[in-house]
């Protein structure tokens, strides 16, 4: 399964410890140029970009053909390179967190999924705890509401 992420999914799965479940949950990971600059720039976590600065080789940076699309001006550049890279490679899924990101993909009907869902995906598989890793990125800046969180934890208790 070939995915594209955006910065906010990486950067809360380094902040928590569980960036190596992209590869565990996924055949191939690619982020663009922009997600890349997004990650390394002075704001970012210190551990983000100690991360970023030593790729793991599954991580593949790439840049989309086309950069432009008037219809995604709205969004930051990471979003809008990880959606039009996602569009170009057919990707399975793109990782993305920002509500107008995904409100993009699903207009594009692009598969999506973000922190959460990597984090639920990861549980499915007994590879985490839901609840531990959840507690865990909640201590961050990451924003979620408890119903979002306890759908997918029921859904999580169907499976």
């Amino acid at each position: 399964m070939i995915v594209v992420a955006d910065t906010s999914p990486i950067n809360y799965l380094v902040l928590i410890g569980e960036l190596e479940l992209l590869p565990q949950l996924y055949s191939r990971v690619l982020i663009p140029p922009a997600v890349h600059r997004e990650l390394t720039r002075e704001a970012s976590p210190q551990a983000v970009r100690a991360w970023i600065a030593e790729l793991p080789a599954w991580l593949e940076v790439r840049a989309p053909q086309r950069y432009s699309d008037s219809r995604l001006d709205r969004l930051g550049d990471g979003e809008r390179e990880a959606i039009l890279l996602a569009e170009e490679l057919r990707a399975d899924r793109v990782l993305v967190d920002d509500f107008k990101g995904r409100q993009e993909v699903i207009r594009r009907r692009i598969p999506f999924t973000g922190t959460i869902g990597v984090l639920a995906a990861a549980a499915d598989k007994n590879l985490i705890t839901f609840d531990l890793a959840i507690a865990r990125l909640l201590r961050t800046n990451f924003r979620a509401s408890a119903e979002v969180i306890e759908r997918v934890r029921n859904s999580l208790r169907q499976s």
